[in-house]
């Protein structure tokens, strides 16, 4: 079984499907994020399993979000990855860190 049919699997199990609108993913997406940066708060010393555990938590409400929004993850991420590579070109953006509408300056 896949991981999205599994965290699907899980969700139903427990009825929480009810809880999972889509303002209330993302919010879960934006808490996590937090407890993940928070792994790294005061310096670079860090716990790997629980900054995996953390990332896990942000990936898992990102799965379900795409499945509520009833869109292929997968996808969007190459569809974004396309854009980027526009925003970005090599030969502008290689090694720097600047952002996109600053490239040409």
């Amino acid at each position: 079984m896949e991981v999205k049919e599994q965290i699907l699997n899980f969700n139903q199990e427990r009825d929480w499907d009810q809880f999972h609108s889509p303002e209330n993913l993302a919010k879960s997406i934006s808490i996590e994020a937090g407890e993940l940066l928070e792994c790294f708060q005061w310096n670079s010393n860090f716990d790997k399993e629980e900054v995996c555990d953390e990332l896990a938590d942000v990936a898992n409400y990102c799965i379900l979000l795409a499945d509520k929004l009833n869109v292929d993850l997968d996808q969007i991420i190459l569809d974004k990855l396309e854009k980027s590579k526009l925003k970005y070109p090599v030969e502008k953006s290689k090694g720097v860190s600047t952002k996109y509408n600053k490239l040409g300056e």
